[in-house]
């Protein structure tokens, strides 16, 4: 990007980080910015995003807390309006980059699903265990909800899915890594999560992201409908151990989430 001449940026929301919002095996849902700036300077400080932001000239944005604007979400699954970082509606592209993984909520973690990271801390606490109390009483399945209003609420253009290294089994964190050595890339939130999701060997209706994007207007609707380039997906399928899908409230009190 930056050698196409493209004024960049990265921005993230992290979760948690021990010693701020996660202590021991308890994790702690906040909205206290002066909890939530720590914290996240110390994830871009961890995972190398500080340096390399130096490096390249790069700003790097906690999508927690600061100029905080509302974006409509036209017939929103959840939401009519959702509170985001400027930067955010400022940006003529975003670019999700996710890891491939499975995930114990919502099966499998992608492009969309990484948008969880955008909604401020600030506002919706983080970890995001508030986020998802009310879409459950929404009844939103597998937290489909507020990950397709968010996405409709964004200007996500383009998709790059780090499968170099994935996880299967029970991601997003207690999975098992495995080696794929894939970049998955397009233009479309949709097409780039169903192509990854198919790698992995899921299939369309286990996914109740995909059936609630479609459902809301969006497309494709089908791998039918989507031009795969490069590698065939035949040659670089494998079936992904899947993880063991709980509901929502089981999963608040197995991690233990508390309110600081």
């Amino acid at each position: 990007m930056k050698k196409a001449g493209k004024e960049v940026c990265i921005g993230e929301g992290s979760a948690a980080a021990p010693g701020f919002n996660l202590k021991g095996n308890t994790q702690y849902r906040t909205k206290k910015s002066e909890i939530l700036d720590p914290m996240q300077k110390y994830v871009f400080d961890q995972l190398g995003y500080t340096k390399l932001a130096k490096e390249l000239a790069i700003p790097l944005i906690n999508l927690h807390s600061g100029n905080l604007v509302d974006v409509e979400v036209p017939n929103g699954l959840m939401f009519d309006k959702i509170t985001v970082h400027k930067s955010v509606t400022e940006t003529d592209l975003l670019c999700s980059v996710p890891m491939m993984k499975t995930h114990v909520l919502a099966t499998v973690t992608l492009g969309m699903k990484n948008l969880i990271g955008v909604y401020p801390g600030s506002v919706y606490y983080s970890v995001r265990s508030f986020l998802h109390d009310k879409a459950v009483d929404k009844g939103s399945p597998g937290i489909a909800y507020e990950i397709v209003d968010m996405v409709r609420a964004s200007k996500m253009g383009l998709t790059v899915v780090d499968a170099s290294t994935a996880m299967e089994g029970n991601g997003p964190s207690e999975g098992e890594l495995v080696k794929m050595n894939l970049i998955i890339a397009g233009t479309n939130p949709l097409a780039t999560d169903l192509v990854a999701a198919s790698i992995m060997g899921f299939e369309i209706d286990e996914i109740p992201t995909f059936e609630w994007a479609v459902k809301s207007g969006m497309k494709p609707g089908s791998l039918d409908e989507i031009e795969v380039r490069g590698e065939k997906l035949n040659d670089v399928k494998r079936k992904f151990k899947k993880p063991d899908i709980l509901p929502w409230n089981t999963i608040n009190k197995l991690w233990g989430v508390e309110e600081i």
